[in-house]
């Protein structure tokens, strides 16, 4: 049982060592162990009644024998919370093996695109790199038209992202679906495409890291996709690229990165943290009743590391968990050297921690802490516009590609770096004017729904 800070969810869990912590593990039930539904019901609710960081706003008084499945069963323990924006579906049931693999290795299935929709109009706005969208020619900027001969717009009339994502058709593989899409260049062709396992890379080999110019100062340029173990290496190789060429400001690109792993969030932190070895990074803290778990962690030294003057950190309403983790957590150090550009972030001070029960291949993920920077800064449940020290509004341009200078995002951070003037993002709301939405389920059923959201 790990803990983790995930986008809409939280990483951790499966084995992966989280640097966060590890509370004493809930003795795993015998092979017999039976898993109707009742039984799984009786098993949750017993661990949210020990775990559940808000014992205040959980409703133990729902009655199992309403709810024809556990996915709302959980939702009517929760919902005093959620009413609270304290818990958006971040507490659910998900597969132990599914979720394993995604955390380890970065394993899941699909089309290996990512997508957002704005009125009746779905765009790819990322591919993935070793998955069929992409070898298919399908990269940022490809308009989805049709899908199984139904026409993308009516089914955005009728049903909404959910129609779309139910025509999308299941998680699994060899699940086939004939696309007629619209290229960049604005020709349309009709492409076939079957959903497939791969690994999504953390630091895209294409435009994740790189050494952007802005007249004569040299800025590092960082995309992170996600925080799972195989980002260790990525981020070490991105920072020593940074470290070499002597860069000290930065772009930290976390448009559409939903979570993951503390232990990465916390790499992160020490990568930037060159010179603050022993001050406190992040504050980890439970319910009252187990507050033994609490923890705290200080800046560890990183060969890797360097010590940035200003960061942009991009971000958007895709932007939860482990990556505010990070941002919060550099805020008392930079101060006005840091800016938030784009939209607001998503607003999930919290974490999860991983319940398991491998006869039902059940993993329950339970909120159960929250995260807070050396400040103790950590009430950002309406995301993180109103506590950075700097905000500068920049639409989404899914006309250039990720890392390009020329993209509106990256070019509004350069100005921000610069010291030139920028728009403020404003209201304190998720949706800012220009930012397209993510296309993702409402309630998560796995853990990519969160932490990659718009994945399909």
């Amino acid at each position: 049982m790990l803990a983790a800070c995930g986008g809409g969810s939280s990483g951790g869990g499966g084995g992966s060592p989280t640097g966060g912590v590890t509370p004493t593990p809930t003795p795993a039930p015998p092979a017999t162990a039976s898993c109707t539904l009742r039984a799984r019901q009786d098993w949750v609710l017993a661990q949210l009644n020990e775990w559940y960081l808000f014992p205040t706003l959980f409703n133990a008084a729902a009655n199992p024998a309403s709810y024809g499945n556990i996915d709302d069963y959980i939702d009517a323990l929760v919902a005093p919370a959620r009413a609270q924006s304290r818990d958006r579906y971040f507490t659910y049931v998900t597969s132990i093996a599914e979720e394993n693999a995604f955390y380890q290795q970065g394993e899941t299935a699909g089309f290996g695109i990512r997508l957002s929709y704005e009125g009746g109009r779905v765009m790819v706005i990322e591919a993935f790199e070793g998955a069929p969208a992409l070898a298919a020619g399908v990269d940022r900027g490809t308009e989805l038209l049709q899908i199984n001969g139904q026409p993308v717009s009516s089914l955005m009339a009728t049903g909404g992202a959910s129609a779309v994502i139910q025509a999308l058709g299941p998680n699994t593989v060899g699940t086939n679906r004939a696309f007629v899409v619209r290229d960049p260049s604005g020709v349309e062709r009709t492409v076939s495409l079957a959903k497939a396992e791969y690994d999504i890379d953390p630091v895209s080999d294409r435009y994740g890291a790189k050494i952007l110019t802005d007249g004569a100062r040299r800025v590092g340029y960082l995309n992170l996709r996600n925080f799972i173990a195989t980002a260790d290496p990525n981020l070490r190789a991105a920072f020593a690229l940074f470290k070499a060429q002597g860069v000290t400001e930065l772009i930290v690109d976390l448009r559409y990165n939903g979570g993951g792993l503390i232990s990465i969030a916390e790499l992160f932190g020490d990568l930037v943290g060159a010179g603050r070895t022993g001050q406190i990074f992040d504050y980890i803290t439970f319910r009252d009743s187990k507050s033994n778990q609490n923890e705290s962690y200080a800046f560890r030294a990183q060969p890797e590391a360097i010590q940035p003057t200003r960061i942009a950190f991009i971000g958007t309403g895709g932007t939860a968990s482990a990556s505010e983790m990070v941002i919060n957590g550099m805020v008392p150090y930079l101060g006005a050297s840091l800016a938030l550009v784009g939209s607001n972030t998503y607003g999930k001070p919290v974490g999860q921690i991983a319940l398991d029960r491998p006869a039902c291949d059940d993993r329950l993920r339970a909120v159960a802490l929250k995260v807070e920077n050396a400040d103790r800064q950590g009430e950002y449940y309406t995301g993180l516009a109103a506590t950075v020290p700097n905000t500068c509004r920049a639409s989404d341009d899914f006309t250039h590609q990720l890392g390009d200078p020329d993209e509106a995002m990256v070019r509004v951070a350069l100005d921000f770096l610069a010291g030139r003037s920028c728009t403020a993002i404003g209201a304190v709301t998720t949706q800012a004017v220009g930012v397209r939405e993510l296309l993702r389920p409402e309630r998560p059923s796995k853990t990519t729904d969160l932490e990659v959201p718009g994945a399909y």
